[in-house]
């Protein structure tokens, strides 16, 4: 069975959604399983806020689902003051401290990720999602600083490279998440159209750099 790659886009919706809104509208958003979806938001780290967890839509403030097998005040656990102990040879398989797993990389080991982008391995420390980071947003930001709020690096049309020697400044950009996700809808469009929304966007950026200077 062949797996389909999450693209750079749906990446970047289940990122910004997925703290405030059901995951069911988020798969069937980007056209995913939900399964999936929870999966990759896994992967990534994400969590619902606690905000959404109050909202009538999460499901748990109506004050009757999962009454029936909740704890009662003053009630006692059936396990309290019980540790689990493993059976068979669970315990000689266990990692010991300083083991690392089969699959372990030193830092700056390169990869491909499962969206198609060259990835770095920048650390050992916290969870593993936050082992590795994007190539193109490491260069983008030594050669320009931080990436802004509500701002994505991108590679421009045409540059779009997972060999290190061509993932250089000038083949990147750094765009706002409208602009993006403007972009990511223009290809149901006719061809025409589609160049002159390009041009459009292009003329914009060329307005915000002279207003800022």
């Amino acid at each position: 069975m062949t797996r389909t790659p999450w693209t750079a886009e749906q990446v970047d919706t289940l990122r910004r959604l997925y703290a405030m809104t059901p995951t069911i509208q988020i798969a069937e958003q980007i056209g995913r399983p939900l399964r999936a979806t929870y999966q990759k938001a896994k992967d990534l780290g994400l969590k619902k806020a606690p905000e959404y967890f109050a909202q009538h839509q999460a499901g748990r403030t109506d004050g009757q689902r999962g009454q029936a097998t909740r704890f009662a005040p003053g009630q006692t656990p059936w396990n309290k003051g019980t540790s689990y102990r493993p059976g068979g040879r669970a315990a000689e398989n266990q990692f010991r401290p300083g083991i690392r797993s089969h699959n372990w990389k030193p830092i700056g080991t390169y990869r491909v990720n499962a969206d198609g982008y060259l990835d770095v391995k920048i650390s050992d420390e916290g969870p593993p999602q936050k082992h590795w980071e994007r190539v193109h947003r490491l260069v983008w930001i030594e050669a320009h600083g931080p990436i802004p709020d509500g701002h994505v690096v991108v590679f421009r049309p045409g540059r779009f490279s997972t060999e290190l020697d061509l993932i250089t400044p000038d083949a990147l950009e750094c765009i706002t998440r409208q602009e993006l996700a403007a972009r990511n809808s223009i290809h149901r469009y006719p061809q025409p159209l589609k160049q002159a929304m390009r041009l459009a966007a292009k003329l914009r950026r060329k307005l915000d750099e002279h207003a800022e200077h």
